[in-house]
């Protein structure tokens, strides 16, 4: 909303409001004002009924902030997206488990799965997994840090009944892994978290400082005639030029931005980066 420092998600008939903090310009009280307005008015604007809109704070995570729970509610349902289905938790942690911008190129993966070798990192949910895998996927692996998101990743997959013994799930550092892993893949998707100082981590990333190497060393693990889907949503991202050097790139971000985030068109930066 243009005026309102809040973010309005619809997950079927519940209501997902993220409030963001305020610019210091605008007076505390009026902020709080502005939210008890929006408030009053989603239940009949979306006829949804007040105990299923869920408010949370938005703001920037550190550490162990980035991976804890919100609360310990342990609501979970299942939406429909692109022909799969996905377990959403609206209460329990920041985000709620499919991150809607990245929907058109979700299904961008799937169109070109079919039979390839996939490899999904910093995987989240594993909602990127759950569409190669619908989209004919000869095998997926899937690497998170966080057991709680890998193992949200298996459910999303078992919910879509892709059980089989060629998905794997890895818990991992992807920045280690990436150096110790010999394989090579037909489709990589990497979206990074913008910053993170996670103590499990062996070392701090920050998207802007580190996304060359970090490209290049999974390009390392890309098939010859491969893909890799590239994506961040930091604000005011500028890609390396070495990257547009030694690779061939096709910027995909305004094509892959779903109508409802065109206002704000900066929510995702996103590339295809081949040999």
């Amino acid at each position: 909303l243009p005026d309102y420092a809040v973010a309005i998600d619809r997950y079927d008939n519940f209501i997902h409001v993220q409030e963001y903090a305020p610019p210091k310009k605008i007076d505390p009280q009026k902020a709080v004002e502005r939210l008890t307005e929006v408030l009053d008015h989603l239940p009949q604007l979306l006829a949804v009924p007040e105990k299923n809109i869920v408010v949370k704070m938005r703001q920037k995570q550190k550490g162990k902030q980035q991976y804890n729970a919100q609360s310990q509610l342990k609501q979970r349902f299942v939406v429909e997206e692109g022909g799969g289905q996905f377990w959403i938790n609206l209460s329990d942690y920041l985000d709620t488990g499919l991150f809607l911008d990245h929907r058109i190129t979700r299904q961008m993966v799937a169109d070109c799965s079919a039979g390839k070798k996939v490899l999904n990192l910093f995987a989240y949910t594993g909602s990127v997994t759950v569409y190669a895998a619908i989209g004919g996927a000869a095998s997926t692996t899937t690497v998170d840090l966080s057991n709680t998101y890998l193992q949200w990743a298996q459910d999303n997959m078992a919910l879509n009944g892709f059980e089989e013994d060629h998905h794997h799930f890895i818990r991992a550092d992807c920045l280690q892994w990436l150096q110790q892993d010999n394989e090579q893949y037909d489709l990589i998707f990497l979206d990074p978290p913008t910053f993170s100082n996670s103590s499990r981590m062996d070392k701090v990333l920050d998207i802007q400082r580190d996304h060359s190497w970090l490209i290049q060393q999974a390009m390392k693990r890309l098939a010859p005639e491969g893909k890799l889907f590239f994506s961040t949503n930091k604000r005011h991202f500028k890609l390396a030029p070495i990257i547009a050097e030694q690779f061939t790139l096709k910027d995909i971000s305004k094509i892959t931005l779903p109508i409802d985030f065109k206002r704000q068109n900066k929510s995702h930066f996103c590339w295809v980066i081949r040999h």
